[in-house]
């Protein structure tokens, strides 16, 4: 198992770092965190001629069929810099989740206009009852004269203010708890009876509540099969989740320099703080949650894309997520330990990075959920 860059991702992750230092200074994070969609159309736009978009898209749709791998090098340089925006929920989660189960007239219309940024998507998966699994699912969608009718709420559903359309998890069958019974569908964010509002997380982060009130959908937006959409998004999911872990490490690494050139630059009592003992401990401890949620984010990519057996593989992004997670909080954690009175000012770019650690903690699932998972994957 080699686990290195090879020349071509050398070259795109110095390319991706000469990009977001020119056109990412933490100054624009900070502006467009706390403009009032979190959004930038013209960075969006830069992005998107980048060709970040359409990555990982299959090439017969305008995509450049890259590899998970290579996308997450992009993803990781995009981590440091923090970027903000949509584009993990449009072009990863939703791009994957079309690209795997939707129809082919479906792929024709969305994936080419998801690469170049003409459309954008976001994914409503939890709810009031909030979970990753199926059983947390209860939106009810009743099918009546060739059409979907929806009834019901979505919960934290990031990135949706801003979205064009919306692919949704609703329940179709009659089990409530079980993974049958859930179907894909794709909503089109300015449908009748769909009412949206901007809840802030304890972070600050923006998420956002629907109401589904009689919303209807042409049975032609059904993605795959009725009832049999917890399996299509399986795959997806983990893709996409080891992408976003991929982000986190970036994140993880940025706190990382970020606390140790402090430590070297910050003199008191006559030296640099770095020079105490209780400061190299907390960076130390910085520098080993960094280098765990590295090595398990690649064996997780690796694995992902040699193919490796659907358990494997299963466990892999679950031990990934729990580890990417728990570094990119306690790696806020610790720089704040380090950085003491300015870490909380923000005209510093720390409190950042806190946010962003806090509100992907849970994203995808938290780590119980993870560790619940590897836990029936072992048998236990």
């Amino acid at each position: 198992m080699d686990l290195s860059l090879t020349e071509s991702q050398k070259m795109l992750k110095n390319s991706a770092r000469e990009f977001l230092k020119q056109e990412c200074p933490w100054t624009e994070i900070k502006k467009i965190d706390e403009s009032q969609n979190g959004f930038s159309a013209e960075l969006w736009k830069k992005v998107a001629e980048m060709g970040w978009l359409a990555m990982h898209l299959p090439e017969e749709y305008g995509g450049m069929g890259c590899s998970l791998t290579d996308l997450a090098v992009i993803y990781e340089e995009m981590g440091q810099a923090l970027l903000p925006g949509v584009f993990f929920s449009s072009s990863v989660l939703c791009g994957l989740i079309l690209a795997s189960s939707a129809t082919e007239k479906q792929k024709a219309e969305l994936l080419p206009a998801i690469g170049c940024g003409d459309e954008i998507l976001a994914f409503a998966l939890t709810e009031p009852d909030y979970g990753w699994g199926p059983e947390s699912i209860s939106l009810k969608a009743s099918f009546r004269n060739g059409k979907f009718v929806l009834e019901g709420v979505k919960s934290f559903v990031p990135d949706a203010q801003i979205a064009d359309k919306l692919i949704c998890a609703v329940r179709t069958g009659r089990y409530s708890s079980s993974e049958e019974g859930i179907s894909l569908l794709l909503v089109d964010s300015a449908s009748p009876g769909l009412q949206s509002r901007q809840i802030a997380a304890f972070s600050g982060e923006r998420f956002n509540e629907l109401i589904f009130n009689s919303v209807e959908v042409p049975e032609y937006n059904l993605i795959g099969e009725v009832d049999k959409g917890w399996l299509l998004l399986k795959s997806p999911l983990n893709q996409a989740t080891a992408v976003l872990c991929a982000y986190m490490v970036g994140g993880c690494q940025h706190l990382l320099d970020m606390t140790l050139q402090y430590a070297q630059t910050r003199v008191q009592f006559g030296q640099p703080i770095g020079a105490f003992q209780w400061v190299q401990g907390y960076i130390i401890e910085q520098a080993n949650q960094l280098e765990k949620c590295r090595w398990f984010t690649w064996e997780a990519l690796w694995k992902l894309d040699s193919q490796k057996p659907e358990l494997e593989q299963d466990e892999a992004v679950s031990l990934a997520k729990v580890t990417a997670s728990e570094a990119f909080l306690e790696c806020g954690h610790l720089g704040h330990e380090v950085h003491a009175g300015i870490g909380v000012d923000k005209k510093y770019p720390l409190y950042l990075y806190s946010k962003k650690s806090k509100t992907l903690y849970s994203y995808l699932g938290d780590p119980f959920f993870h560790r619940r998972r590897v836990a029936r994957l072992l048998g236990l």
